[in-house]
């Protein structure tokens, strides 16, 4: 059992930075591929970035170049570098774990970027 906890959220001017965190409990957190999601209002949840246990790294279009995910297996801690944010970027974030066949979710932070 995987629990996923998200931090770092909140409001943001257009062209800010923020570092969202997902901290994990459990064990086999190296093992786990990790990912960041996130859920616009009225809107389908989509892939922001994964992470695999040996650091390859995928991101959806619309973020490359200006997030950058990373993890942290001592800390049991993956983040999200979020930077150049978009009012687009405004949604719920959620952190994923996949292994062992099964997955988990944290219960997300928001991210607002507005003036």
């Amino acid at each position: 059992q995987v629990q996923l906890v998200e931090s770092g959220g909140g409001l943001v001017q257009p062209g800010g930075s923020l570092r969202l965190s997902c901290a994990a409990s459990g064990s086999g957190f190296s093992i786990y591929v990790m990912g960041w999601y996130r859920q616009a209002p009225g809107k389908q949840r989509e892939m922001v970035a994964t992470i695999t246990s040996v650091g390859s790294t995928n991101y959806a279009d619309s973020v490359k170049g200006r997030f950058t995910i990373s993890r942290d297996n001592a800390k049991n801690t993956v983040y999200l570098q979020m930077n150049s944010l978009k009012p687009e970027d405004t949604a719920d974030y959620y952190c994923r774990a996949t292994g062992f066949g099964r997955q988990y979710w944290g219960k997300g932070t928001p991210v607002t970027v507005s003036l």
